[in-house]
């Protein structure tokens, strides 16, 4: 019987499933594969399981490591290495090249050595290639990666104190927006939401869907639901506990939960108006205490831009003649639009030997 077992190995910590006739490994244990790339060392990642109809394994795990083995590796990892990454860095300043070395991968069988680098655009190291392919007689790759990758080569811990999740388990590096953080109610401190690589943390994307799908089940704030006793507007709620604050016609409050909401009028944005005199009467009053502010609320009124601009037209020079407008940029035109050059680096960019 075949099974897939589950293997975390490289330098960037790829988890794959391999191909075994045996099911007799731990999670932890050390073990060498045959990857797509050639002979590399792993650690096994989870329990093994029995191969599925179609599946197609990664490759094939072929031992577990021996003292052989940890002397072979411990002397990539303590001596090549560092070797090739100090040559590998002479030869990017004596070129003048704009990049800057991350880190480099010597496979455990020695027919690949991959350099990783950092760059704003495109480098073109061809003759890079050239020179340590003809010092070391073996194929060279130099992969260009981005922050996100940065850190999963070099950082360990996060500030949770947990590994971070790009080494252990996070495979496909998706997207993070800031929306997530709102939707969460969490803090908007870039320093507290950061991680290692300047990004916001890949963890807020974990709970993102759940927080979407018990948010789209509340009524939004401003809405009017509708109980067996009596009827109020949204002002808050909590959708893990799944109950709803509503304000009462009277001024007063209650909590409800969802389930005793019968029906719900209105949307977000747009109170019912007329059900609450006294809100909208406190709120008129307020209104007028901005009076340069255009709204809803002060329909009569202009904006403070507006009333600058029409005093800016009627002003008059000591010549009699009306004040002309100043071009942003030259004489005449508007100021051209802004381009800072920048992009974001992907990965994938390479070149073998």
């Amino acid at each position: 019987m075949s099974f897939i077992i589950p293997v975390r190995y490289g330098l960037m910590a790829v988890a794959e499933g391999f191909l075994s006739e045996s099911d007799a490994f731990r999670v932890g244990d050390e073990v060498v594969v045959k990857t797509g790339r050639g002979i590399d060392l792993g650690e096994v990642a989870a329990k093994p399981r029995p191969l599925a109809e179609n599946e197609e394994p990664a490759g094939e795990l072929l031992r577990i490591v021996n003292e052989a083995d940890q002397r072979i590796a411990s002397h990539i990892r303590e001596s090549r290495e560092p070797e090739e990454f100090h040559t590998c860095q002479q030869c990017i300043r004596e070129r003048q090249l704009p990049m800057r070395l991350v880190g480099v991968e010597h496979l455990f069988s020695g027919d690949k050595i991959i350099f990783y680098f950092l760059a704003e655009n495109r480098v073109d190291f061809r003759e890079l290639v050239k020179e340590l392919a003809r010092r070391y007689r073996t194929r060279i790759e130099m992969r260009q990666i981005g922050v996100r990758d940065e850190a999963r080569l070099l950082a360990d811990y996060e500030h949770c104190g947990r590994e971070l999740c790009c080494r252990t388990f996070i495979r496909n590096l998706e997207p993070v927006t800031m929306r997530m953080a709102k939707t969460q109610k969490t803090t908007l401190d870039p320093s507290k939401i950061s991680g290692h690589c300047g990004r916001l943390m890949c963890c807020l994307r974990f709970e993102d869907e759940v927080y979407a799908q018990l948010q789209s089940e509340m009524p939004q704030r401003g809405a009017m639901c509708v109980t067996e006793n009596f009827s109020g507007e949204v002002v808050a709620f909590d959708m893990f506990k799944r109950e709803i604050v509503l304000a009462l016609p009277d001024g007063g409050e209650e909590t409800v939960h969802i389930s005793q909401i019968k029906e719900i009028h209105g949307r977000k944005g747009r109170p019912l108006s007329g059900a609450y005199p006294a809100r909208e009467a406190t709120q008129a009053r307020t209104s007028g205490r901005f009076p340069g502010r255009h709204s809803a609320r002060n329909p009569g009124r202009p904006s403070a831009r507006r009333d600058g601009q029409a005093r800016e037209e009627g002003q008059e020079g000591e010549d009699g003649q009306g004040r002309q407008p100043e071009a942003m940029n030259g004489e005449n035109g508007p100021a051209p639009d802004r381009a800072d050059g920048s992009k974001d680096v992907g990965t994938g960019d390479e070149a073998t030997v």
